[in-house]
């Protein structure tokens, strides 16, 4: 499953989960991050026992974005991580989400900050909790930059215009229960329960059939901006033929039979 030092990766069930492992820094991102989170993105990806994906921060942490100063180099202690992005110009645009879509349902476990490249990396999940104290927001604006992880194209598709503008714009911090209140995350809960309650989740997820809800999580993203006609094409396309799977099949025997399914990807 790969990972870095920055990355820690562990398997918890049929959960690939993905752990921000820079605490001094805020979990900022650095090449060996960065490294670690697309490797771990294609792992999800290529392996068909992973049903899931969550990703959090250690430390109480979740991210504070950037660090400026390790992707220019300073105090890298492996160059083969900067070879690693040399070679794909894009990689870290992938491990941001932002030129990346996992096929598996990724499910954010928010502590503590999760600001700027915190907040646009957060877009690119499908599931949010957060612990009671977390905080989020996009302060590049108060620093006369942009941000250039999404946020400008998907945060006013995912929560109301005014309050995407409203963050984007005033680059003030947001509480765990405001950004719960604009529809930015998903859960609340007391801090130090996000990762409990990402992984309950994700259990419900992985009882689930695995074609079926990656085609539902494909359909949704890819009929998002379509007209109705054109979405409901993309749905048909997407959903009609998981009901001659073998999948389909054992789910209704399953029912019938009063007992949980045993998936098998066929």
């Amino acid at each position: 499953m790969g990972g870095t030092e920055h990355v820690l990766t562990e398997r918890v069930g049929a959960s690939l989960v993905l752990t921000l492992n820079r605490p001094e820094a805020k979990n900022a991102f650095s090449p060996a991050m960065l490294v670690g989170l697309y490797d771990g993105w294609l792992a999800a990806d290529d392996d068909d026992e992973i049903r899931s994906v969550v990703l959090t921060g250690a430390g109480g942490v979740f991210c504070a974005g950037m660090d400026l100063k390790a992707l220019a180099g300073d105090g890298m202690a492996d160059d083969s991580y900067r070879d690693r992005m040399k070679a794909d110009p894009d990689l870290h645009w992938k491990a941001l989400l932002r030129h990346h879509r996992p096929r598996k349902p990724v499910i954010a476990a928010v502590e503590g900050p999760c600001v700027a490249g915190g907040t646009e990396i957060l877009q690119g999940t499908d599931i949010r909790v957060a612990g009671e104290s977390a905080t989020f927001g996009l302060f590049e604006v108060r620093r006369g930059l942009f941000p250039l992880g999404g946020s400008t194209v998907r945060l006013p598709r995912q929560i109301p215009r005014t309050h995407a503008l409203e963050m984007l714009l005033t680059g003030r911090p947001y509480s765990a229960q405001e950004a719960a209140r604009i529809g930015l995350i998903g859960h609340v809960v007391p801090d130090g329960g996000a990762r409990a309650r990402a992984l309950e989740i994700a259990e419900q997820i992985n009882a689930c059939g695995p074609l079926a809800v990656e085609a539902v999580k494909a359909s949704v993203y890819e009929s998002a901006e379509l007209t109705e006609t054109d979405g409901l094409a993309h749905e048909l396309a997407h959903g009609w033929p998981l009901f001659s799977t073998d999948d389909a099949k054992e789910g209704a025997k399953a029912f019938a039979e009063k007992r949980p399914p045993v998936y098998r990807r066929a």
